[in-house]
């Protein structure tokens, strides 16, 4: 724990569901100590994700790991008193509540500042604190969609689609760390008596549109208004996913001159490269429809071992699209240690991503699986003073 980059920074979590606890997660995994707050009943939407299995949610499981759980109702008197006692202990709190919501229950950031002055609270809600659509509610769907990420994604002529991931909670939980991180920079970077905390104003789908750099630029300079185009990408060409004889997928990427001068060679077709309709990326991402039929039609001639021999010679960037069990079983990732094993005392040995990014030198560190309702609540409070008589008086008032 000790050689960890966030080694001794405590951020407190009384975020829900997925995006800014996944933006606590991704500090945990450096060394922070994160305590994940909850309500007494446990009734977090994540727990209730499917799959739940035998009656425990894997995403909770995997997406809260390597935190402390706690449980505690600040809506009510005395819950709101020993929150203020808490955060007067840590470095960042992070919520996701509509704003406004922590104004209502007496938890102001005057209030925060005054129990504690260099406390960093990261608001992460679906549309920030200002403007029209501050108190909407949002999920992961919905920042895709008013992103602009959605009306990319689908074949062309089709309706817009989603993955069947929650790729915008995860965006903005990157965003989410990132912020944690340059505001603890920032802060104890001043001297001690200097060190006062900061609001970070976090938008999940403005982290989805930051994600999308180019698109506004192509449409007002250009008048491009870039749209679905299936698994073909416009902006270079070649590049695709092909199906071989027996039925795998791969992607192909043929990104500049020199690596499509290799793809000709794997196929043989040397005379492409010298084609007039090919000679450049912004040739071929004109004439990638008749590119993508020649490449289609030779990838359909040949098994994937056969294939994937060929493309691996000549060294064009190439991979068989993977499903999960194929992510498990790569030797590349098995010699990497890409997944960790966390041991969980119901269901045993769960495999998760090891944390990312690694540092020489240093070995990572296995998390322990998400928390149980409450589960370090003797723990936590007990460093407040708090004895089990009165963790006992306040369980039975449902405060914690």
């Amino acid at each position: 724990m000790q050689d960890r980059p966030l080694s001794g920074i405590r951020i407190l979590d009384m975020a829900t569901v997925i995006a800014a606890p996944f933006a606590g997660t991704l500090c945990a995994d450096m060394g922070a100590e994160v305590v994940k707050l909850e309500l007494p009943s446990g009734n977090d939407t994540l727990r209730g994700l499917a799959p739940v299995h035998d009656g425990h949610a894997l995403f909770w499981k995997t997406l809260n790991r390597g935190k402390k759980g706690i449980s505690l109702d600040v809506r009510k008197p005395e819950g709101r008193a020993l929150f203020l006692r808490l955060v007067e202990s840590f470095d960042v709190l992070i919520e996701n509540f509509r704003t406004g919501t922590l104004d209502g229950w007496g938890l102001d950031m005057a209030t925060l500042r005054s129990h504690n002055p260099r406390l960093i609270v990261l608001r992460l809600t679906g549309f920030g604190q200002t403007g029209p659509y501050a108190k909407r509610p949002g999920f992961a769907r919905i920042f895709e969609a008013m992103s602009g990420f959605a009306h990319l994604t689908g074949e062309p002529g089709g309706p817009p689609q989603h993955m069947n991931y929650p790729l915008g909670d995860a965006i903005s939980g990157l965003f989410g760390a990132f912020s944690i991180v340059t505001a603890l920079l920032e802060r104890n970077s001043r001297p001690k008596h200097q060190q006062e905390g900061v609001e970070i104003d976090l938008s999940a789908t403005e982290a989805m549109i930051r994600l999308l750099d180019p698109l506004a630029a192509e449409y007002v300079v250009a008048g491009i208004d870039r749209i679905r185009s299936g698994s073909r990408a416009t902006y270079t060409a070649p590049s695709n996913v092909y199906q071989t004889r027996d039925g795998a997928w791969i992607t192909l990427v043929g990104s500049g001159d020199n690596i499509f001068r290799r793809i000709c060679t794997a196929m043989d077709r040397h005379d492409l490269a010298e084609d007039t309709r090919f000679r450049s990326t912004v040739l071929r991402t004109v004439n990638l429809a008749e590119l993508d039929q020649i490449i289609e039609t030779w990838c359909r001639s040949m098994p994937l071992e056969e294939l994937a021999a060929t493309l691996d010679r000549e060294q064009v960037p190439f991979s068989k699209v993977y499903s999960t069990a194929d992510v498990l079983a790569d030797p590349h990732f098995r010699a990497r240690g890409t997944f960790v094993s966390m041991q969980d005392p119901v269901l045993g040995a769960i495999p998760a991503p090891a944390a990312v990014p690694r540092f020489t030198g240093r070995t990572p560190t296995v998390p322990t699986v998400g928390p149980e309702t409450g589960e370090h609540n003797e723990q936590i409070y007990g460093s407040l003073g708090l004895t089990t008589a009165d963790l006992a008086a306040l369980k039975a008032k449902a405060v914690i």
